[in-house]
């Protein structure tokens, strides 16, 4: 007898955007094929995974439990009562263990129809009580021996993503018990736009510089956005140097968050390092004045914790680039952070004044070049480069005829699918934020070029691309038109062109 058909509810229209998220929750929730089934959601601090899941119980009738930092027999105390409210009985005596609790939510899936339970923050339980994973596990291998029917659908959330990773991994007791892994990323340049009702691309670009895509701050600014390009300064001193905001000490309260009890000092430094220029361990621990393994620990723990990204260089896999992951955190390390003390004392706008040049060069300007990279792999068609983009990175190269100069550079490096030898070379390009870019930028990509050839490389196919956020010259466009260049400006990358097949959400799941 096949299982009854659930009625799948809309996605409320409390929530922005998540359309993937939300049919993947309710696909395994909703899935009425008896046995228990285990979920796991995870995403950093301020995604919205804990709205997705309250929405989503509430839409279903299921049982959704916050956990706190607190004692184990208050933790035990809470989800008792919470679950006892949530069925209408007499609340449990008091209980030392976890394992009854477990079975008594998990015993919610035996009326005959799919519940959805759920732990909202899982670690922190688990930090106050570390047999509580086994004990999970315990309880799915008896409902597998017995036999007994049951559509629990558990969905464990967290933000702390080492502990999820560990509590998940390959030696822990909960791997391979997963029936849904699902990870609540940021909202991209082109949803944040949208959440932050910003039609114009080049406000809508410096916005997601300052607060990138998590969806929370919005909400710590109470809605305030910049209704005109003209509007950004203003709304910069109103909102994020505004004492009086949420938004004002987010940054430290996130890096504390995130980083627990490690040296919040050196990661502070750290971060202000890679947010003003340093990319390499050895140039940020020569920056901090600090041995190379000190540096590489506290990287290693930002990376860990998913507020640093290391991607290997494009012509030279060996040497990994860092970037801070929330744009506030590199806003505040390169902007904010040396005015930190005159924004107690004086006015916020005369402050902005003097490290708006700072955010000119060191945020927007790699800002825009990472939005180019994302714009590559999430909306441009397979038309644009010949093919699907498989990677795209920053590349460098020395140049022999310049040995006392610096690297030549390209921001936008895009690879295609590996073959048997290697990924071949779709497109390099360069990104300028602040420049009016004509042929002497095309010039510089084809020394690339000829650089690449010389070392082997097949540039046969290689399409030369150029990113400006104030647009190009008519020789230029003429070049374009000519079929010798890609030229991408802000409109292109808020408007133009789409994957071919495959929704741009389910790409980014993947990634």
């Amino acid at each position: 007898m096949s299982p009854p058909e659930i009625s799948r509810p809309v996605k409320p229209e409390t929530v922005f955007d998540r359309d993937a998220e939300w049919d993947a929750l309710v696909a395994f929730t909703c899935d009425a094929r008896p046995g228990a089934g285990l979920g796991v959601v995870s995403g950093r601090l301020r995604q919205g995974k804990t709205h997705l899941l309250k929405e989503l119980t509430a839409a279903l009738g299921g049982f959704c439990f916050g956990a706190q930092q607190a004692a184990r027999a208050e933790s035990l105390r809470r989800l008792g009562d919470e679950l006892a409210r949530y069925t209408g009985e007499a609340p449990p005596p008091h209980r030392t263990g976890w394992e009854d609790v477990v079975d008594a939510l998990l015993a919610l899936g035996e009326r005959g129809r799919p519940v959805p339970v759920v732990i909202d923050e899982f670690p922190d339980l688990v930090r106050q009580s570390p047999e509580l994973p086994s004990v999970i596990h315990g309880a799915y291998r008896r409902l597998r021996e017995t036999g007994r029917d049951n559509r629990t659908r558990l969905l464990l959330s967290g933000s702390s993503l080492p502990v999820m990773h560990r509590l998940f991994g390959a030696a822990a007791p909960l791997h391979g018990l997963a029936d849904l892994e699902l990870t609540l990323r940021p909202l991209d340049f082109r949803q944040s736009a949208r959440f932050w009702h910003i039609d114009d691309p080049r406000l809508a670009l410096l916005v997601h510089a300052v607060v990138g895509g998590t969806p929370a701050y919005r909400h710590y600014v109470a809605g305030d956005a910049p209704s005109r390009a003209d509007d950004f300064d203003a709304w910069v001193c109103r909102t994020v140097l505004n004492p009086r905001t949420p938004l004002f000490l987010e940054s430290h309260h996130l890096l504390q968050e995130e980083t627990d009890h490690w040296d919040r000092a050196l990661c502070h430094s750290a971060l202000t390092a890679i947010a003003t220029g340093c990319r390499t361990q050895g140039e940020i621990a020569e920056c901090l004045g600090t041995p190379l393994t000190d540096a590489s620990h506290c990287l290693t723990l930002l990376q860990t914790n998913g507020l640093l990204y290391g991607t290997p260089d494009a012509f030279r896999p060996h040497l990994v680039r860092l970037r801070i992951a929330e744009p506030l955190l590199a806003f505040e390390h390169a902007a904010v952070w040396p005015h930190r003390s005159a924004l107690e004392q004086q006015d916020s706008v005369e402050v902005w004044r003097r490290a708006r040049p700072v955010f000119d060069s060191a945020v927007a300007g790699p800002h825009f070049a990472q939005i180019c990279r994302d714009w590559v792999m999430d909306h441009a068609g397979q038309a644009v480069f010949g093919a699907r983009p498989a990677t795209v990175a920053h590349g460098s190269l020395s140049d022999p005829e310049q040995r006392a100069g610096p690297d030549l550079e390209a921001e936008v490096v895009v690879r295609g699918r590996a073959d048997a030898r290697s990924k071949p070379l779709l497109s390099v390009g360069l990104a300028r934020w602040d420049r009016v870019m004509d042929l002497r930028h095309l010039e510089h990509i084809r020394r690339l070029l000829t650089l690449l050839a010389a070392r082997g490389e097949d540039v046969t196919h290689t399409r030369p691309a150029c990113y400006s956020g104030v647009g190009f010259t008519p020789s230029l466009r003429a070049a374009e038109a000519d079929g010798q260049v890609v030229l991408v400006d802000l409109d292109r990358l808020y408007q133009g062109d789409q994957h071919d097949s495959d929704s741009v959400a389910a790409r980014r799941t993947e990634r």
